[in-house]
């Protein structure tokens, strides 16, 4: 941190700060960049005598003055009080020991913070995002006199059961010789190798760097030519039948989960996060309220993560609730989304959660009214779909200069007020991502689990990846999923129906197509997340339950009235049921295999 004094004080509106720069001796504004961390230093001390910096960004530039927001509780703050300058944008440390942690929307650890001060954390603290003092035993892979470029990897440490790669700065402009590597034991801030430029210049490697976290990390390598983008071309296995089946979201594809309060999006999430075929997630909890966060905190640590030990073990969650600072809930996505790039460089598959964007895009219309922008629709700025877009166009496939692909998968969760999905921020959301996950307060208020209404949701994905559909569950796959989709929205209309008329107001053709519809939903739509064997369905289980259910239901026997249509799919969805809690290799699902496919005889 900048020591000299290079701006003060001129007004303060709650967490927008106005600052007006100082000059230098020649007359001149010292400089000050867009999105440069600043510090604000109220002149009285904090409650506990400490002499306070308070973290604030630059929004905006004007002559002689900018406008800054600040992360912490303004109170105190005064006209005239000191800032000082950082010299570098908002940033994050990336490096080993990032795995397990609990961050703050800065990257501040919490139970770092929360061992040195208790349960109430004071303002203007700034703690190392990386433990300093731990040590890592690094194992190079190049040797003096190879050249690299900017994102190669010069060695790795092992970072629990994954081989985390050190790289060399992202931002390296040119191609530079290893003048000096060492191995050893070393902590993430000493240097492990030196390069040296054409320039004669050298410069020191450590193993953890800083990167800005509204610059995409991928952005200076794709640019040089050093990274390239993939097409997806599969899909993120989630073991979750509804999704897998009917709506799939594609590994380093973009998903969002709107829904009303209590329909389950936490749960599902929760499930999604521990279950998907992912190497590395990241859990950013936007906003939400405080307990579920804590929910989250305590119970990841204690699941056991199907891959092998703790489900902690490969996660990072970044939190910034509803009781904490409103404007570091934006920042909190970009430091997830960063984290989650890091990673992708490397060559991992990295599944980003973020909960909810809507806090995040609540949080914007704060920032903008206070800054007194021009307003959009319900007061959002008018920059909200374009900053969703850019958002979520970080996610996708990258090749690094290595031959690895790396992916990021994106999934946000959306909280309109009320469920209305005609609101700004759930409609910037569909106008970007491909999977659209619509939860129905209707459907968890019937216990169905996941209440993913298939009438309003949608996916892109699966003309996207019918290749990929074609190879592994057959030529005909997506034709036998779009001819269920349109069983469920026809035994709908005939609902509809029979909610006007009664059962005697419908065909029995008609009849036995409801009924067709219910049977699909309650065996293959819903799961019980609180049973072993249905919590996680494989692909290849799904395939097989799908095209026996799928029989079963277009081949019945000749049924006569309407009271044996209702018994016959009543036997069949109690048979299928039972089936979905039985292991693949018990003799119970043989034996339910069985007995189904001689119902339907």
């Amino acid at each position: 941190m900048e020591q000299q004094v290079t701006a003060r004080v001129s007004s303060v509106r709650d967490d927008i700060v106005t600052i007006s720069l100082l000059q230098d001796s020649e007359g001149v504004f010292y400089p000050i960049l867009k999105n440069e961390m600043v510090f604000i230093c109220p002149i009285r001390t904090g409650v506990d005598g400490r002499k306070e910096a308070l973290q604030a960004e630059v929004l905006r530039i004007r002559h002689g003055e900018a406008d800054v927001q600040v992360f912490e509780n303004t109170r105190g703050v005064a006209v005239g009080d000191p800032v000082r300058q950082s010299g570098h944008l908002l940033s994050v440390s990336l490096g080993p020991g990032l795995l397990g942690q609990v961050y703050d929307g800065l990257q501040n650890p919490l139970e770092v913070i929360a061992s040195q001060h208790g349960f109430f954390l004071p303002r203007g603290l700034e703690v190392d995002g990386i433990d300093l003092q731990q040590r890592w035993s690094f194992q190079p892979c190049v040797k003096v006199g190879d050249h690299v470029q900017a994102g190669d990897a010069i060695g790795h440490v092992q970072e629990g059961r994954f081989e985390h790669k050190i790289m060399a700065p992202f931002g390296m402009s040119t191609e530079a010789e290893i003048s000096w590597i060492q191995e050893g034991s070393f902590t993430v801030d000493t240097p492990v190798a030196r390069v040296k430029h054409s320039s004669g210049l050298e410069d020191e490697i450590c193993m953890q760097q800083r990167w800005p976290v509204r610059v995409p990390v991928s952005e200076p390598l794709l640019k040089a030519g050093l990274s390239k983008r993939e097409y997806p071309n599969e899909p993120l296995l989630t073991s979750i039948r509804l999704i897998d089946t009917f709506f799939p979201v594609a590994r380093g594809g973009t998903a969002c989960i709107p829904g009303p309060f209590g329909a389950g999006k936490t749960v599902l999430q929760s499930l999604i996060s521990r279950f998907s075929d992912v190497d590395i997630v990241v859990i950013v909890a936007c906003g939400e309220r405080a307990g579920e966060v804590v929910e989250t905190i305590t119970e990841f640590p204690n699941m056991s993560d199907p891959k092998g030990g703790s489900l902690m073990d490969r996660t990072v969650i970044i939190c910034n609730t509803s009781s904490m600072p409103v404007a570091a809930r934006e920042a909190s996505i970009y430091t997830g989304i960063t984290i989650s790039e890091y990673y992708r460089q490397m060559g991992y598959n990295v599944l980003l959660i973020a909960d909810s964007t809507s806090r995040w895009a609540q949080a914007m219309r704060e920032t903008s009214g206070r800054l007194e922008e021009i307003p959009g629709e319900e007061a959002f700025p008018a920059y909200l779909d374009s900053a969703v877009r850019a958002l979520y166009e970080r996610a996708g496939m990258v090749r690094n200069n290595a031959d690895v692909v790396g992916s990021l998968t994106l999934i946000g969760t959306v909280s309109p007020a009320g469920g209305n999905f005609e609101e700004p921020v759930t409609q910037s959301t569909l106008r970007t991502v491909k999977a659209f996950l619509g939860l129905s307060a209707e459907r968890a208020y019937k216990r169905a689990y996941p209440a993913v209404d298939p009438l309003i949701s949608w996916s892109r994905y699966l003309d996207q990846l019918e290749g990929w559909y074609q190879e592994h569950m057959g030529d005909d796959w997506t034709d036998k999923v779009r001819e269920m989709q349109q069983l469920l929205e026809r035994g709908e209309s005939v609902q509809q129906m029979m909610q006007v008329t009664g059962e005697e107001g419908v065909t029995l053709q008609d009849f036995i197509l409801y009924h067709q519809s219910v049977s699909l939903d309650q065996v293959y739509l819903q799961q019980d997340a609180f049973d072993d064997v249905d919590i996680s369905v494989p692909l290849k289980r799904q395939k097989e339950v799908f095209n026996l259910l799928r029989e079963s239901l277009l081949t019945y026997p000749e049924l006569k009235d309407k009271a044996e249509v209702r018994d016959y799919f009543v036997k069949l969805t109690g048979l299928f049921k039972n089936l979905n809690y039985s292991r693949s290799d018990s003799p119970d699902y043989r034996r339910y295999l069985e007995e189904i496919r001689s119902l339907s005889l």
